[in-house]
């Protein structure tokens, strides 16, 4: 801790650290003490040292394990452990406490008594995870009958504990003040005393009475101590509670311990009544509560009206501070245990008691919080009630005390909750008719006139007051809502109880009799059950309420009649609302002048029109419903409602609503039907109405009039009626959807009259969606159809309903821009089919017969898959339809066979799908045809197929199969779950299963084709089609063998299929071998047979193959039996042939010999089957064919048997190999045929095979090869073979200059690109291609160099990548060969040159391609910053650009790099002065990834044996890999890689040039990925290097990075040290000294200051560098004098020596040197002398 280093206090003899305190400890007891740890053992126990001498024997009985975590428990480290304080070391010690118990049970006795009062202590933990631990193991050592047990055993322990806690601890004595801070001494101290308190409360609580008494003399001595009272005001309120939670208890269980400290405990309780805190207060008044019951004379002891009474007037008013949950419930036992001496006079004590309590109903926490607000109010009604009881005599006192409390306080009261929601929807108003309950209750008890009295004076108040707030035109409506509500609970107090919880009301018991003096508080108050009863049912049985309701109906009225007061009428609907008595009605017709004449209805209503109700109803009611400027009329309605339930009959209620609804408008109806709906009561006053055929017809004719507004559509100007019908569809909706006892709610006659208006308006508006907007009309009529599907049970029993399904589903099932339905509509008519549908199964058992909506259904879905063309999106929303709808049948079917039965009526037939794989496009056969997996030998497409680009639909076939494909396994689950699966209903699934496979294989050959193949591909991975199908045995059954016969009957794309299938399924070879029987099953062979035979060749035995090779020779030996066909016979043995041939069948020598024999008797008889000096492009596919599988024949020849062929076979075949290409050659406008592909792409592979071969024949085949065959082969063959490749590949993109067109023949690019790897670099710079020279072109090279330069180096940008990179690689083989052209020049101009230096332009090909594509990777790339990453689309445009102009910097690189210095500084003026360097950096650092680690890696930078871009060498390959994303990332870093290494000062002067972010984002990158790399491989050049220097040495150390070169000559011994930086070679490379001898100071600091220039500002290595520096010394030592300017011999960049002159000092300087002298100086004297230069 203290360190080794730090100076020790003076006398501090401790040591800092345990190892020195073990030697001193062994010094000065000549013994090391045992300390915990591991040591070497050779038992297999820990290494334990006892950490106590003497404990080993104790130590040894327990187990080493336990031993080592007891032992770390006492660990003292305050670093590495939970420090004391922490909470959680409490929680973790209980819990290890509670195994530890565990483990030794009974044998915890002998410790109990020292443990117990510790452990009780914990079990009363703050910190309540510590708390419950303890307890938890208190439990598992005692069980609860136990518990009292040990207690009682240790009680005076515990008391012991607890007592030198609470009297004798201190903050600073149970913590060390040195090494524990205050805060946390103090945080310890408080968290022991409230604790301590909190156990002795539990103590007291557990133990028995006697133990109690045996302890009172203890527990007296305790209490009897002030600093026990003192906690009562401690600062912590923590221990206030605690300890008057402690005060509580030692009421309950020891009085008179309490009545001894009387005074004490008194004053400290009742004084600290205002204590406000909310850990404090609720055990403070339960302290108070028992102080008041168990100490008598408490009040002689405080002064009650001075000391506590005006506490609590503040604590009330201020609403308990926010805690009057907790406060308010105590004070009604408060109040009932004050004596007469502290409530007299009674009157003032109530006012000051309840104006304080009202008044904390303002408060701020009660106004906030309604269970604040609630709580008080349970507290004033409850005391309220208790003191009326209490006072409920006819005295003088009395009756002015009951007076004082209606009219002052409750009456006010609710005044305040008349204008307050809060106090309205709280417990007021249910208390209060509680309370009137009660007290009309008490009318016939004992005190019968008191009570009266008091609902007489209760109803005068509240009769006033309500009028108050009716007789006011202008009064509130929060007010007349409030006095609505309380008449409304009074009547029905359920109404309110039904939206709060239930809460015990209190009611105090009646006193039997009065003064007795017996004490109020002796009984314990009683629950008074309330009688709830019906709405119409009031509790209270007097009539004050009712006559209370019609005084204020008949005010209210004329309000309403004279003045129109909204607020009235409404008040007025809430009034009927919950009285709906003849009574009130009769009320409201007397206040009308006169009857008014009812007419018709009079005559229709009959005698019913006299009951007044209906009077009001009729003279009212409809009047205000009728009014057009009404928008609101949902009370009206209620009002409709009342007047019902006046009607004495159903046939009464029927004929009223019958006749007001015939003109209502339609949103009054509406919200008659949601009431009728909503609430059974009201459903029951309106159900023959609304079943009735008045209202069934008005909805049916409106259906029809919104149908016909809707198909005008938006454009019509009859949409505004539109918006006048905006409560018309929700009607419709509701009218269909909505259900009484599963019955609909308006007539089944009506519904299915509207239902068939809905689907044939859908119908129609489906067919003129193109007319108008018919999305509002679409979007109504899904609402409908959705809630009608959702809600009405069996509502598909009707047809028009599975028509109305079926359209909702077609518009489902179609691309959004034919519906141009908007995707929110889309959603909801998805939702109402698959509700439909639903229903439709699960409900009924629909089956799919014809007319039924399944079967409907399926033939639509098959006319769409098969007759529509459909885009992928189109697919999509079909297939999703399709899915759901499966999906959905799945989930619904119980035993029946829906979705199979649906799957079968959806599958095309045989002959439909015969007709569908004929219509599939067939470019599909160029892939597997050049790939040498397909023979194709019939007739091939017009060169105008083969030119379409892309196809805009999707073939049937494909969207069949994408639909089977997907609902086919919803059908068949997985392999888990098929044994609960019936699939005996579905259709032959292997056909089907067959057909999805050779949709898929058609896509895999197409996929470099059309995008919409690609994309339909892609959709299908992602359903996992393919791989549910192999790993489906339901799916899987079958198909093999259908996919074989299929093969053999038509080959083609279905033997591809089959290998695919074998490839994914591995059948074992009996399988196999069953679908065939035997090979000769295979004879005579066609196309299809061969195709079958090359998919089964790699899965037959060695013997079956054998067979095959054996029938095809004799076969083919005897082909002259088969004239008439004979090419097509020999085709297709050599097929066959070849195949097993590949299969590595082995085959006797004698065999190819006679193959071999065979083709020359050909070349003799048939020579027209060679297609020799032949027009390729008017060949047959079968007249190329056969040619090709010669080629290969060969060419497997070369590869395997070569010393079988003889002279006469050699040249056979060379000279057809020779002949095949000079065909190929005089037919390159054939090349968009793909068989002419095969056969120049065949040709071009076996070119590729006998040059490898010639190159490096195999061990021991060269000699037993014809001597002379390696020498024809490299002066004849090999010129003969690249004269005619050479121009072949540059006459390809002349003669197809569109690559992206299909048939541009991309595949015999790459095939003679790979022939022209090979070329020899003396037939490139000899080569005959036609002359290209451009004009004002400066160029030394020979013309036929620069013609290659100027015919390659446009083809960089081609795009056509094979192409790019065949034509990189030819000019990669010539580039270092380029610079020598430019030496002579170069140093005569040097030489002559008097002025700046000269700069030299690499190959003006190159630097064309440069800049031809600086300006277009600017457009490419200028958005991205430099060190961000660009992704670049392979084969895109842009990835062609890229491309070219990469490779065109790697060419550039390979040239610098072959360009010896003195050319090297010219060529880096050039660079420097075009910037084209400073542009390839910028636009490197926006290729290069962030991250160059080659994929498939972690990406853990930490590990050292990562590959990435820049270890790994760019193959540069021209076949098309898949890791063709990473090409232009790794590419770019290759380029930067070799800019570094072969441009390092020009690199370096870049970085230094650039702003701070790119400066620091290229060293960041640099350091981290390059340079290690770079430095490696620059040591290791020095240390591999063969070149040696006379007089020096140097020598390389990896480790350090460093390179040491000695120089010595003579006497002179110079040392050298070459440090590289981490960042190399963007930082300077440092050039330290080493040893030196026989040098002066500055002259040796001239010699390391101008090696380090030239590392520094040397394009080239370390090696390069100290040449150049070897050969400065050299010359100085020759006698050479220095540049006087640069002091240096040799300069630094053009390498030259001092030649001019001054004629007056006669000191010589570098030409370049003076030049910069003069133009930077404007002088033209000589640097030193100063005299005028000549």
């Amino acid at each position: 801790m203290g360190g080794k280093n730090k100076q020790r206090t003076k006398g501090n003899v401790r040591p800092s650290s345990s190892g020195r305190a073990a030697e001193l400890l062994a010094r000065e007891s000549g013994v090391v003490p045992g300390f915990v740890g591991f040591g070497i053992s050779t038992s297999n126990e820990p290494g334990y040292v006892p950490a106590i001498h003497g404990a080993e024997e104790i130590d040894n009985m327990v187990d080493a394990d336990f031993r080592l975590v007891l032992r770390k428990l006492s660990k003292r480290d305050a670093v590495t452990k939970l420090k004391d304080h922490d909470r959680r070391v409490r929680e973790a010690t209980q819990q290890a406490f509670e195994q530890l118990i565990l483990k030794v049970k009974r044998n915890l006795a002998p410790y109990l008594k020292g443990i117990m009062g510790h452990w009780l202590i914990a079990q009363c933990d703050t910190y309540s995870p510590a708390a419950s631990a303890a307890s938890v193991a208190f439990q598992a050592a005692f069980p609860l009958n136990k518990q009292p047990e040990a207690l009682s055993f240790c009680r005076d322990e515990v008391l012991t504990v607890l007592q030198d806690n609470l009297l004798k601890e201190t903050a600073d004595t149970l913590s060390d003040p040195q090494s524990v801070t205050e805060e946390e001494r103090e945080a310890k101290y408080v968290r022991l005393l409230t604790s301590s308190l909190l156990a002795l409360k539990r103590l007291l609580t557990a133990l028995p009475q006697t133990d109690r008494e045996a302890v009172g003399e203890r527990l007296a001595n305790v209490i009897s101590q002030k600093k026990f009272w003192k906690y009562s005001k401690h600062k912590t309120p923590q221990v206030r509670g605690a300890f008057f939670e402690a005060v509580a208890a030692l009421c309950e269980l020891t009085p008179h311990l309490i009545q001894a400290e009387a005074a004490q405990a008194c004053t400290t309780v009742l004084l600290s009544i205002d204590d406000s805190d909310p850990v404090v207060l609720p055990p403070l008044w339960e302290a108070v509560l028992h102080i008041l019951s168990s100490v008598e004379d408490c009040w002689k002891h405080v002064n009650a009206k001075k000391g506590v009474l005006p506490k609590l007037w503040v604590l009330l008013k201020e609403g308990g501070r926010g805690l009057a949950t907790s406060l308010h419930p105590n004070l009604l036992p408060f109040i009932s245990q004050l004596p007469g001496e502290v409530t007299n006079p009674k009157l003032d004590f109530c006012r000051t008691f309840f104006s304080s309590t009202i008044q904390g109903l303002s408060s701020e926490r009660a106004v906030a919080s309604p269970s604040e607000c609630a709580a008080i109010v349970f507290a004033i009604m409850e005391c309220l009630r208790f003191l009326l009881i209490q006072n409920a005599g006819e005295e003088l006192e009395h009756r002015s005390l009951q007076t004082a409390l209606i009219t002052e306080h409750l009456v006010p009261l609710i005044d305040t909750a008349l204008a307050s929601p809060a106090l309205q929807s709280g417990p007021l108003f249910p208390q209060i008719t509680e309370m009137l309950v009660s007290w009309e209750k008490r009318t016939t008890g004992s005190e019968p006139n008191t009570f009266q009295r008091l609902l007489v004076d209760f109803w005068d108040g509240l009769g006033r007051l309500c009028v108050r707030y009716v007789d006011h035109e202008e009064t509130e409506q929060v007010g007349l809502e409030g006095v609505a509500s309380l008449l409304q609970i009074m009547q029905n107090p359920s109404v309110q109880g039904k939206r709060k919880k239930k809460a015990v009301k209190i009611c105090i018991a009646e006193q039997e009799s009065k003064g007795q003096g017996e004490d109020p508080s002796s009984g314990t108050p009683e629950t008074e059950p309330s009688e709830r009863q019906g709405k119409q049912d009031s509790p209270l049985r007097s009539s004050h309420l009712l006559e209370l309701v019609c005084q204020l109906a008949e005010l209210n009225m004329v309000y309403v009649c004279e003045r129109d007061s909204e607020r009235h009428l409404r008040f007025l609907a809430l009034l009927l609302h919950a009285f709906p008595k003849p009574q009130v009605f009769q009320v409201l017709v007397k206040s009308e002048d006169g009857k008014p004449e009812l007419g018709l209805a009079e005559a229709e209503l009959g005698t019913l029109s006299e009951n007044p109700a209906v009077c009001f109803l009729l003279q009212r009611v409809v009047v205000w419903l009728r009014q057009d400027d009404r928008k609101d009329t949902d009370f009206l309605v209620n009002m409709v409602f009342s007047v019902l339930q006046c009607c004495s009959s159903k046939a009464e209620q029927t004929l009223v609503l019958n006749h007001i609804t015939s003109d209502l408008k339609w949103g009054v109806i509406l919200q008659i039907i949601q009431k009728a709906g909503a609430d059974a009561g009201c459903f029951e006053l309106c159900e023959g109405w609304l079943r009735g055929s008045v209202l069934g017809e008005r909805l049916v004719c409106l259906a029809g009039e919104l149908c016909a507004v809707g198909l005008k559509g938006s454009s019509s100007p009859s949409s505004s009626l539109m918006s006048q019908h905006n409560h018309s569809w929700p009607l419709i909706s509701l009218a269909l959807s909505q259900q009484h006892n599963n019955e609909p709610l308006i007539g089944k006659v009506y519904v299915e009259q509207i239902i068939e208006r809905l689907h044939a308006t859908l119908s129609e508006a489906k067919d003129i969606s193109d007319a108008g907007n018919m999305e509002p009309l679409v979007s109504f009529i899904s609402d409908v159809a959705s809630n009608f599907f959702l809600s009405v049970r069996g509502c598909l029993l009707l047809a028009a309903t599975e028509d109305l399904l079926l359209t909702i589903f077609q518009l489902c099932a179609q691309d959004q821009t034919l519906t141009r339905l908007s995707d929110a509509l889309l959603q909801k008519l998805k939702l109402a089919y698959t509700a439909g549908v639903h229903s439709l199964v699960t409900q009924l058992g629909a089956g799919v017969t014809k007319g039924t909506f399944l079967h409907s259904a399926a033939i639509w879905i098959k006319n769409q898959l098969l007759t529509s063309p459909l885009n992928l999106k189109s697919l999509q929303v079909l297939v999703q339809a399709v899915t759901s709808l499966a999906e959905t049948l799945a989930s619904s079917q119980r035993n029946e066979c829906l979705l199979s039965q649906f799957i079968n009526c959806l599958t095309p037939t045989h002959k439909e799908w015969d007709s569908l794989r004929k219509a599939l496009p067939p470019q599909w056969v160029k892939q597997p045809l050049l790939c040498g997996r397909l023979q194709a030998n019939g007739e091939y497409p017009s060169m105008d197929v083969w030119k379409m680009k892309g196809l805009n639909r999707l073939p049937a076939h494909l969207c069949a199969s994408a639909v089977l494909g997907k609902i086919i396994f919803i059908a068949i689950p997985a392999e888990n779950q098929q044994e609960e699966t019936d699939t005996s209903e579905l259709p032959d699934l292997r056909h089907t299963v067959a057909e999805i496979l050779y949709a898929l294989q058609w896509c895999e050959e197409m996929e470099h084709c059309p995008a919409v193949v690609s994309e339909y591909r892609k959709m299908l991975q992602d359903w996992n089609i393919a791989e549910k199908t192999h790993g489906n045995s339901s799916a899987k059954a079958g198909v093999l063998e259908t996919l074989f016969t299929r093969s053999r009957e038509e080959g083609a794309l279905w033997s591809l299929t089959l290998a695919s299938f074998l490839q994914n399924s591995k059948p074992v070879a009996s399988v196999v071998k069953s679908l065939y029987g035997n090979v000769e099953s295979f004879y005579p062979l066609t196309e299809q047979s061969v195709n079958t035979v090359q998919v089964l060749c790699p899965s037959l035995a060695t013997e079956e193959r054998e067979a095959l090779i054996a029938l095809s020779i004799a076969e083919l030996l005897n082909w002259q039996e088969k004239e008439q066909d004979g090419a097509h016979s020999v085709w297709a043995c050599l097929a066959v042939l070849h195949c097993c041939l590949q299969a590595e069948t082995p085959v006797e020598e004698e065999i190819l010999l006679a193959v071999i024999a065979t083709l020359l008797e050909w070349r003799n008889s048939k020579e027209e089957w060679f297609l020799f000096s032949s027009d390729l492009g008017k060949a047959s596919a079968a007249e190329l064919a056969l040619p090709v599988e010669m080629i290969r024949f060969l060419c497997w020849m070369v590869d395997h048997s070569p010393t079988v062929l003889g002279s006469t076979n050699w040249d056979f075949l060379l000279c057809s190999m020779l002949a095949w290409l000079e065909t190929a050659s005089e037919c390159s406008g054939a090349f968009w045929n793909p068989w002419v592909q095969q056969f120049v792409c065949a040709n071009c592979e076996l070119i590729v095979r006998l040059t490898e071969f010639f190159t490096a024949p195999p061990a021991g085949v060269a000699e037993q090869l014809p001597p002379e065959l390696s020498t024809e082969w490299q002066e004849f063959f090999v010129e003969g073979i690249h004269s005619l490749l050479l121009p072949l590949l540059v006459k390809i993109p002349v003669e197809f200059p569109e690559p992206d067109e299909p048939v541009f023949p991309l595949a015999v690019v790459v095939a003679v690109g790979e022939a022209l790897v090979y070329i020899p670099v003396q037939l490139l710079t000899s080569n005959k291609l036609p002359a290209r020279f451009v004009a004002d072109q400066k160029s030394s090279l020979p013309d036929a160099l620069q013609t290659l330069l100027n015919t390659l180096a446009p083809l960089l940008l081609f795009k056509a990548r094979p192409l790019q990179l065949a034509v990189y690689h030819l000019l990669h083989k010539v580039m270092p060969l380029l610079p020598e052209s430019d030496r002579e020049s170069a140093t005569a101009k040097s030489e002559d040159e008097d002025e700046e230096e000269p700069c030299l332009s690499p190959p003006a090909a190159i630097m064309s391609i440069l800049t031809a594509t600086e300006e277009l990777l600017e457009n490419i790339l200028g958005g991205v910053q430099v060190g961000e990453f660009a992704v670049v689309q392979p084969l895109s445009m842009e990835h062609c650009c890229i491309l070219g102009y990469l490779l065109a910097w790697k060419l550039l690189l390979t040239f610098f790099k072959a360009a010896p210095s003195q050319l090297r500084v010219q060529y880096s003026l050039y660079l420097k002065k075009t910037r084209a360097l400073h542009k390839l950096l910028l636009h490197l650092f926006r290729l290069m990834p962030e991250n160059p680690i080659l994929p498939g890696q972690s990406t853990d930078t930490a590990s050292k044996d990562h590959k990435s871009y820049f270890t790994e060498s760019l193959p540069l390959s021209l076949h098309q890999n898949k890791d063709l994303q990473c090409e232009v990332p790794h590419l770019a870093c290759s380029v930067y890689y070799g800019a570094l290494k072969d441009l390092p000062a020009m690199v370096r002067l870049w970085w230094n040039s650039q702003e701070k972010r790119v400066f620091s984002a290229v060293d960041k990158f640099t350091s981290k990925f390059v340079s290690s790399v770079l430095s490696l491989q620059e040591i290791s050049s020095v240390q591999s290097s063969t070149q040696t220097f006379e007089s020096m040495t140097v020598k390389a150390r990896s480790t350090t990075r460093e390179v040491i070169a000695t120089y010595s000559v003579d006497d002179i011994f110079i040392e050298l040290v070459i440090q590289l930086p981490q960042n190399y070679p963007l930082g300077s490379i440092t050039v330290e000294s080493g040893r030196r001898v026989g040098v002066a100071v500055q002259q040796w600091r001239n010699w390391m200051l101008q090696l380090s220039t030239y590392l520094t500002h040397q394009n080239g290595s370390i090696m390069e560098g100290l040449s150049l520096w070897k050969n400065n010394v050299d010359k100085r030592f020759e006698g050479v004098e220095d540049c006087m300017i640069c002091f240096s011999v040799i300069h630094g960049s053009n390498y030259s020596l001092p030649k001019k002159a001054c004629r007056t000092c006669k000191k010589k300087f570098h030409s370049a040197c003076l030049y910069k002298w003069f133009t930077s100086s404007n002088k033209s004297t000589c640097p030193l002398c100063r005299e005028t230069f000549f």
